[in-house]
């Protein structure tokens, strides 16, 4: 629990990251940078597809639409938490001089995105209104 407070803690306090290690090389903490509001941007565009389902397609049915804006909605809030998150282990094994951290995310991230994208083109072709 210790380990999980004081990642929340970096999450909040950047600051502190500086105080671990030794400073790497400006151009590694740039990308890690650049990464992260990668990660930014696409929370956005899932956000944004989810509020795009649900209010441009009314004539879908129900749970299939609030489905499938749910879906984009939460994926896109875990990738905005999960890109500081992965910033914070990224940037903390940099200065340790440790390996960089291995995620699944994005993993799970795209096949989210499949299973919505397959369902939105099932919905083009068949139609599937309420």
């Amino acid at each position: 629990m210790s380990g999980l407070r004081e990642g929340l803690r970096l999450w909040v306090a950047p600051k502190r990251v500086q105080e671990e290690g030794e400073t790497p090389d400006y151009r590694f903490s740039l990308a890690n940078e650049r990464t992260f509001l990668a990660w930014v941007r696409t929370a956005l565009a899932l956000v944004g597809g989810g509020f795009a389902v649900d209010q441009f397609l009314p004539e879908l049915r129900w749970g299939v639409r609030v489905s499938m804006a749910l879906a984009l909605l939460a994926l896109g809030a875990m990738c905005a938490l999960r890109a500081v998150n992965h910033w914070v282990r990224c940037e903390r094994a940099m200065r340790r001089g440790e390996d960089l951290p291995v995620t699944r995310f994005p993993t799970v991230l795209s096949l989210v995105v499949g299973v919505v994208a397959v369902a939105m083109v099932v919905v083009v072709v068949f139609g599937w209104a309420g």
